[in-house]
């Protein structure tokens, strides 16, 4: 067989992943190849190229329910539920250009095995919280499914759950099922205007915690440093030339007119306060969602941070202490993203301290590959979960052959 294996159905891929079981071949499994350089390298392996796995194979509009082959692109998935005006309520990120992939090409597949959530996550819930069901093969070479076409699943333990953010390290998904949501009848945007010294990145975290604990019901909360706003597409935010707070609204328009005036009075604490309509919205959050502002550069590190939402800025601008780069905030602060310039060895070791100290998570989300060879690119676990880990792996794929040592080196 050759170095790469093309599978046009999930009949040769149960064939594939048999043949590699009973070979000791190690596979890499590959849809858009988006996410190719996301985690740690791995050696002495053939890739699984599930690229034929596409198409909508499911879709029923009253019932919220949408399944469709692990390759098939989101960007087809959201223009198929534009035209019932729904969406994916979860918001699922297009890293492709921060990865240095190219836009349009993140799968169903690689967006539900690495549990990707846009600025949606702090109203909607994780990728895995939409996740209803899928068809895979075990490394054993097994064919199995879990979960139902039904928003409601109890069809017993909810093996969804284990297969979001697995990487691709237990199992090849061949189908997905996932739940799908009205499209809002209306978005907004409150947006702060800051002066551009870094110290309001302080005020931003507040007025988005402030936010978030109203009664107002935001679904996105991101604050830009004014050397990040004034990448943005959208003119009012770039031409400012200071940091921006940004807040979302979305629902019925008498709603969304009453909670945006009713947020511009809470804020006004914080300085001058301005709204985005749909259009502009729009636009604004997709580039958040894509984290577009560190699409460039591509020799910055690009670090994924998880921290208490309160305390997001205070992390982020001790970890740029003597390390030039620049933050983005997101659910309210609760997700950094922090690009660095690669200037001294112990970079890696910074960010974790600083993180660590307040019982946050780190990942080395875009680095050269031979620094994902020689660190920790996930965040380090305690030896009995590592233990737990190898036994939930050894379960699903005993030979280790489905992207082996992608997350930890042995797993």
């Amino acid at each position: 067989m050759t170095d790469i294996l093309r599978p046009e159905n999930s009949d040769q891929v149960l064939e594939a992943v048999k043949w590699a079981a009973a070979e000791q071949v190690r596979l890499e499994l590959k849809g858009g190849g988006t996410k190719r350089g996301l985690g740690r390298p791995m050696e002495g392996t053939r890739v699984l190229d599930l690229s034929a796995l596409t198409g909508i194979t499911y879709y029923e509009p009253a019932e919220l329910v949408l399944s469709a082959g692990a390759a098939t692109s989101m960007d087809d998935i959201r223009r198929t539920l534009s035209e019932k005006n729904q969406l994916l309520a979860f918001e699922p990120p297009d890293l492709g250009r921060l990865m240095g992939a190219g836009p349009g090409k993140a799968t169903l597949g690689g967006t539900l095995a690495c549990n990707l959530a846009g600025p949606r996550r702090i109203k909607a819930g994780a990728a895995r919280d939409h996740f209803l069901g899928f068809n895979a093969v075990s490394g054993r070479g097994e064919v199995f499914k879990s979960g139902s076409r039904v928003v409601k699943n109890v069809t017993g333990f909810d093996l969804s759950k284990l297969m979001a953010g697995s990487h691709g390290t237990l199992a090849v998904l061949t189908e997905a099922t996932i739940k799908v949501l009205p499209a809002p009848e209306k978005v907004r945007t409150v947006l702060i205007r800051w002066a551009q010294d870094g110290i309001y990145d302080h005020g931003g975290v507040k007025a988005m915690t402030d936010a978030a604990a109203s009664p107002h019901e935001i679904s996105g909360a991101a604050h830009l440093p004014a050397a990040l706003a004034k990448l943005s597409a959208v003119d009012f935010v770039a031409e400012t030339g200071r940091a921006i707070t940004a807040l979302r609204v979305e629902g019925p328009a008498p709603s969304v007119e009453h909670r945006c005036r009713e947020l511009r009075q809470l804020l006004a604490i914080y300085g001058a306060t301005e709204e985005l309509h749909t259009a502009n919205s729009k636009v604004l959050w997709r580039e958040i969602r894509d984290v577009s502002y560190f699409s460039h550069e591509m020799e910055r590190q690009i670090w994924r941070i998880s921290v208490p939402p309160s305390i997001g800025s205070r992390v982020a601008l001790k970890i740029l202490e003597g390390n030039p780069g620049e933050a983005l905030y997101d659910w309210a602060g609760g997700l950094i993203w922090l690009a660095l310039e690669p200037r001294h060895e112990g970079l890696t070791g910074v960010v974790r301290r600083c993180v660590d100290e307040v019982g946050g998570h780190a990942l080395l989300f875009r680095a050269p590959e031979d620094l994902r060879r020689q660190v920790s690119v996930f965040p380090p676990v305690e030896a009995a979960v590592s233990g737990i880990y190898k036994r939930i792996k050894e379960g699903f794929d005993p030979h280790g052959i489905l992207n082996p040592g992608r997350m930890y080196e042995g797993i």
